[in-house]
């Protein structure tokens, strides 16, 4: 009679409150659910088998550091900074001195046009010159000059004629380039460029180990999780290996039988799931630390070592918010921003003065050659001596002595009548300078959002983990409780089941709320050196991804 009392409660209570499982009660009596049982046990064990390919032990140090030399997104990102290197080299090479030569030889025959002209003429000259840009505004040129003419005009005094000239000259501006000139423009602005190269790559090393340390604690999330379900699995198998006691002895109505299968066919299918999850967050976390020419790349299973503990921290928000100001990339990008358009006004706010420039130029020349004695217009055929022969030495010695110098001492001015495109360019390059000061002090207002979110989202979670650890503690117990109630005959079944539902997903809420607490510490790190996206984010929640190492706002108790 008992037994009968309490098959007739547990078929009341299926009826109204449990159509699902009242539906897998005209399963079993067809034959048909425990294939499906069978099915899924096949697939449980399936995936509870150990998975082929290399077993890799890793912590979480090991996975930043791996990530830190093979990530692709480093490694492009690295490349960048030394492409600024180029860009730097390239404008400082305006000011390189440019040298110049030359070596050229003429021979001209000239038609005679009176008694006096023709004859063949033969010039050979040389030249060497040198000239730069010098950082300081200032530019100079040198040449030096050389030609040697000869000819057999019968006329001429000097059938050999030598020739050479130095001339260097120096110009320096006083007004417009003094300060700053195009040159000096573009190397400050790639060497904010360097620098803007460097601040990216932090940027991309710190999201990118950000990412890392979260998905290791998704792995670590997933495996739990899949430990969790295990036992619950394990935990069924056995309540129905009890119920079939129970059913033979007959203290036990056969339904209670087929409610024991639906709820290992449902933790089976639970393990399932786990499983897949698993191998979704390896491929994660390989996809973020390995480089994809590594042999096996995609057989490679990690084995993590460190544990998600939970430890209760005081979070600091105000020093947070003060690190954040100090060290967040996008605040350093917009500083930079706003260097580079200090430098743009500076040389556009240039450009709109006068030209003046003060040039000095120094010529020395020199003479030499064979010089034959004047021409007898009274007998032609009168022989010419030699009066004078000068030698190239001679030449190059007077030349250098400075025998016959020239010094010209100058100062050209020019200014432009009306509106010129300096000052246009200097009007807007102020308005784009107050818009970047208008964009700033909005990213510092999201700066701070964020921060003070993400510590929110820390203490929410840290809540949250004592919440579900005092839940999981009460469903254990009450389980036991009831448990113990049908040993003695005063619970059903039904009741057990639902003990056993509510501590397995009492055990994964307390595994997912410390994995989401070890995240959300990651993410505070984090956001005090790089923007994690959005206005400051919601609750971390396991399976979201993503990470980094941060400042000292974290105090430990």
């Amino acid at each position: 009679m008992r037994v009968q009392h309490l098959g007739s409660s547990l078929r009341a209570i299926v009826m109204t409150g449990a159509v699902a499982l009242t539906s897998v009660s005209a399963f079993a009596q067809t034959g048909q659910f425990h294939i499906n049982v069978a099915s899924l046990e096949a697939a449980a064990a399936q995936a509870g088998q150990q998975t082929t390919g290399t077993t890799r032990r890793l912590s979480m140090d090991d996975a930043v550091h791996s990530a830190l030399e093979q990530n692709l997104g480093i490694r492009i990102q690295r490349i960048d900074p030394q492409i600024s290197d180029v860009g730097v080299l390239q404008s400082r090479s305006f000011w390189s001195p440019q040298l110049s030569t030359g070596f050229a030889r003429q021979t001209q025959t000239q038609q005679a046009q009176d008694a006096f002209s023709g004859g063949d003429i033969t010039n050979i000259s040389g030249n060497a010159g040198v000239s730069q840009v010098l950082p300081w505004g200032g530019n100079y040129s040198a040449s030096w000059n050389n030609a040697r003419g000869t000819t057999n005009n019968t006329f001429t005094n000097f059938p050999v004629n030598l020739r050479s000239t130095l001339n260097a000259q120096y110009t320096q501006p006083l007004a417009r380039n003094y300060g700053i000139d195009q040159i000096r423009q573009n190397v400050q602005n790639s060497k904010k460029a360097r620098e803007l190269s460097d601040i990216q790559l932090r940027a991309v090393i710190t999201q990118t180990t950000r990412s890392v340390r979260n998905a290791y604690w998704d792995l670590v999330y997933a495996i739990n999780n899949y430990k969790a379900q295990q036992q619950s699995l394990e935990l069924s198998q056995q309540f129905l290996k009890d119920n079939q006691k129970r059913v033979e002895i007959g203290t036990l109505a056969p339904i209670d039988i087929v409610q024991a299968q639906a709820e290992v066919a449902s933790n089976e299918q639970g393990v399932i799931v786990a499983d897949a999850q698993i191998k979704s967050f390896q491929d994660n976390l390989r996809t973020l630390i390995l480089d994809p020419g590594t042999p096996n790349f995609w057989e490679i299973v990690f084995d993590p070592t460190d544990a998600p503990a939970f430890e209760d921290q005081v979070i600091d928000v105000e020093a947070a918010v003060r690190n954040a100001l100090d060290k967040r990339t996008d605040i350093l990008s917009a500083k930079n921003s706003l260097a580079q358009s200090d430098i743009n006004i500076k040389y556009y706010k240039n450009q709109t003065l006068p030209d003046v420039n003060a040039q000095v130029q120094y010529v020395a020349t020199a003479t030499g050659g064979q010089q034959l004695s004047n021409l007898d217009l009274g007998n032609l055929t009168a022989a010419r001596s030699i009066t004078s022969d000068i030698g190239f030495g001679s030449v190059l010695s007077s030349v250098l002595s400075s025998a016959y110098p020239t010094w010209t001492v100058g100062v050209q001015v020019g200014y432009p009548l009306g509106t010129n495109t300096a000052q246009s360019n200097l009007a807007r390059s102020r308005l784009q300078y107050e818009q970047a000061q208008s964009q700033m002090k909005n990213i510092e207002m999201n700066v701070i959002t964020q921060v003070r979110s993400i510590a929110r989202n820390v203490q929410t979670n840290q809540k949250r983990v004592q919440s579900a650890r005092a839940s999981r503690e009460l469903q254990e117990k009450k389980l036991e409780a009831e448990e113990k109630k049908l040993a003695a005959g005063m619970s059903q079944s039904f009741f057990v089941f639902q003990a056993q539902r509510d501590l397995a997903v009492a055990r994964v809420a307390e595994i997912q709320a410390i994995a989401d607490y070890n995240k959300s510490l990651v993410d505070f790190q984090a956001v005090q050196e790089v923007s994690l996206g959005g206005g400051g984010g919601g609750i971390t929640t396991a399976g979201s991804g993503a990470v980094q190492t941060g400042g000292s706002a974290i105090v430990r108790q």
